[in-house]
């Protein structure tokens, strides 16, 4: 994972050979297959897709990471993420990138809703994909990293995967069960009614509520810190000190209520760092961090 890194961020060569860069792209391309834009779910007439990155010669069942872009619910797309992958498969996961309703197709909490869904894509298409679904990791930058949370951390059944369901809501579904084994958020928000009122609204938080008369109820429900419990997955937090988009007491409050409830939890805190766009040195000792994390959670 960090020699992926390394490369990404400019490990030179020279001029006369192939780029490390290069040379893994050509490994990459090799080992792997992409299946794009597939349909996981349609909700307003919207069809909600994600690529898929599959090993072509598995040895076993693959780790999923189910990665889901940032944008403030308003913007963004599952293709910024790309390089965000390639750590992931060069440890041999599989990826499935999601993308889901943004504000201008449906407000809050339709987000939420899709990415649980695509949760529930990936436990139900297991046999077909040669997924483990002991091993789904969700990861996410901004509104991706509180929807990463929100995948992870809400108790099932939820009246918000009501769409996703087979068979009744309240009787018995034909769904498999589907668990999160660990979450990587970075700077993600986990409370979402601290960005509608107050000293800390931010415009992006306010859009995707817009006029909705409960938008305080909603938002506490789909806030990862009202759903803090000693049962949730190990969870990882990268996040600068310094970001002025999610407040980094956002990082500290759900690290501390992580550690209250005896939920495995790191908050790697970027010295001076802003909103995403860390220097290389940064990153390097991210990509350090997630590797050791993973590694302690049999990952």
């Amino acid at each position: 994972m960090v020699a992926v890194a390394m490369m990404l961020l400019g490990a030179s060569a020279p001029q006369a050979q192939l780029s490390d860069t290069t040379a893994f792209l050509a490994h990459v391309s090799n080992q792997y297959r992409v299946v794009p834009n597939v349909v996981y779910h349609v909700a307003n007439k919207h069809e909600n897709r994600l690529d898929l990155y599959l090993p072509t010669n598995p040895t076993g069942p693959t780790p999923v990471l189910m990665m889901i872009h940032g944008g403030g619910w308003v913007g963004g797309t599952k293709e910024a993420q790309v390089l965000r992958l390639l750590p992931y498969l060069e440890k041999g996961w599989a990826v499935a990138n999601v993308t889901y309703r943004l504000v201008q197709v449906s407000r809050a909490p339709a987000a939420v809703e899709d990415c649980l869904c695509a949760l529930q894509w990936i436990a139900n298409n297991a046999e077909r994909y040669n997924f483990d679904t002991s091993r789904i990791i969700t990861s996410g930058n901004s509104a991706g990293g509180h929807l990463s949370l929100t995948s992870g951390m809400l108790p099932r059944p939820t009246i918000l995967a009501r769409e996703c369901v087979s068979g009744s809501f309240t009787g018995p579904s034909t769904n498999p069960s589907v668990d999160v084994a660990a979450i990587i958020n970075w700077y993600g928000i986990t409370d979402v009614a601290d960005l509608l009122e107050g000293p800390n609204t931010k415009d992006y938080a306010v859009r995707w509520f817009g006029g909705l008369p409960n938008r305080l109820e909603i938002a506490r429900f789909v806030s990862p810190l009202t759903h803090i419990r000693p049962e949730l997955p190990p969870t990882l937090t990268i996040h600068g000190d310094a970001d002025p988009t999610v407040p980094y007491e956002h990082a500290v409050r759900l690290h501390a209520a992580l550690e209250d409830a005896g939920v495995p939890n790191e908050l790697h805190t970027v010295a001076g760092g802003g909103h995403g766009g860390f220097n290389r040195a940064q990153t390097l000792m991210i990509y350090e961090t997630i590797q050791k994390f993973l590694a302690r959670h049999g990952l």
